[in-house]
């Protein structure tokens, strides 16, 4: 199942993994697997890209990583297909994801002569990219009936639906807020209009899906093959730029 009606689906640069999610969410749907063992997976999968890094295999590390944007998809598809959709799971794959991208950035620092607050700025810069992108295109699933586990503003605690604890989500929402609030204040400060603004095009969302996770993760394992690791730091800080020339592009013409 989509998350968009098939007129407003674009060209996904980020979810270039979702054709095998599929399979593997197909595979699981009559087990007693649950989306968040999904989840629990790409965490291990991206620890363990994160330890061969360090040792120097870096075609190992990209696998893993690779097949942790894979697992990324494949949470959420197996939500999906046993129509199980959850905040618990929403709010653990955000958070897991937050957590692994500093936890590569600080390795990353570590192993090159940057400084620890270009890593940090690289870090930042790269969430606020996922940030974007996950607000427009978020915009776009409630405008047109699609996933609605996600929404424009998580501003409150969200109440539990069927077959979670209210717990667990305001656990997993608070953290939430605690790693991303920043990233979504910011956004939504420099384009607070764009969900009363025209449709987006799919051109322009598939410009802005390069910021999506599952695409930034390819450009630092296809850095990490070709030995430039020196150089992931500095791209995502200058890859950061375009986040103006994306919400200038929709506050003039959308």
């Amino acid at each position: 199942m989509s998350k968009l009606p098939k007129k407003h689906q674009f060209i996904d640069f980020s979810d270039y993994g979702r054709p095998i999610a599929k399979i593997i969410a197909k595979s699981l749907k009559n087990t007693s697997f649950t989306p968040v063992d999904v989840t629990l997976a790409f965490v291990i999968s991206g620890l363990i890209a994160v330890y061969f890094i360090i040792v120097g295999y870096y075609w190992a590390a990209a696998f893993f990583l690779i097949l942790k944007s894979i697992l990324d998809a494949a949470d959420g598809e197996l939500a999906r297909m046993k129509e199980t959709p959850s905040f618990t799971g929403r709010f653990l794959d955000s958070v897991s994801d937050i957590l692994l991208n500093l936890i590569i950035f600080f390795t990353l620092c570590l192993l090159t002569d940057h400084h620890f607050l270009l890593a940090f700025v690289a870090f930042f810069g790269l969430q606020l990219q996922g940030t974007l992108y996950n607000y427009y295109y978020v915009i776009l699933r409630n405008r047109f009936n699609g996933d609605m586990t996600s929404r424009i503003f998580e501003d409150k605690t969200p109440l539990a639906l069927p077959g979670e604890k209210q717990k667990n989500v305001n656990i997993l929402f608070f953290l939430y807020k605690t790693f991303y609030g920043i990233f979504d204040k910011i956004i939504y400060a420099l384009d607070r209009n764009a969900s009363k603004g025209k449709t987006f095009p799919n051109w322009l969302m598939s410009l802005i899906s390069t910021f999506g996770l599952g695409f930034q993760l390819l450009i630092i394992s296809v850095l990490l093959v070709l030995g430039l690791k020196q150089m992931i730091i500095p791209f995502f800080i200058a890859y950061s730029g375009l986040i103006f020339v994306f919400i200038s592009i929709r506050r003039v013409f959308y």
